[in-house]
């Protein structure tokens, strides 16, 4: 059981992630021991939404592999596969763009640039504009 995650821890780890930090470096940050900083990083994990642009590591039928996600859905992602990152063995079977559930994110990352970003185009949500109606 994982002791209650404050509001400040909740905060750091979600920005430790995103920048890619490693799990013993966040428990550390968080002055806890390693497993516990392991389950309140998983519990935090569980929560946290991916973004456009965000670097991650994936599994699929336990290969391992990454990419970039270049449009969100509501509990998935779609992702551009870093083939040189990536299990090769999957190349047959996975498309260089796939989709992605959140709970098969296993980390953000960070990587320089890659030759599968050349001529991205990362798809922005669209902003929803509702009109209101003049009451007469």
């Amino acid at each position: 059981m994982v002791k209650k995650v404050t509001k400040e821890q909740h905060e750091l780890i979600e920005h430790e992630l995103r920048r890619g930090t490693s799990r013993s470096r966040i428990a550390t940050l968080l002055d806890v021991e390693y497993e516990e900083g392991v389950k309140m990083i998983e519990y935090v994990q569980e929560s946290v939404r991916p973004e456009i642009g965000d670097k991650i590591t994936f599994t699929f039928r336990d290969a391992n592999m990454a990419g970039i996600i270049t449009k969100l859905l509501t509990n998935s992602a779609v992702v551009e596969v870093y083939w040189s990152e990536s299990d090769e063995s999957m190349r047959d079977i996975v498309e260089d763009r796939t989709i992605v559930n959140f709970k098969d994110i296993v980390e953000f990352i960070k990587l320089p640039p890659q030759d599968e970003d050349e001529g991205l185009i990362l798809d922005p949500q669209p902003d929803i504009i509702t009109q209101g109606h003049d009451e007469e």
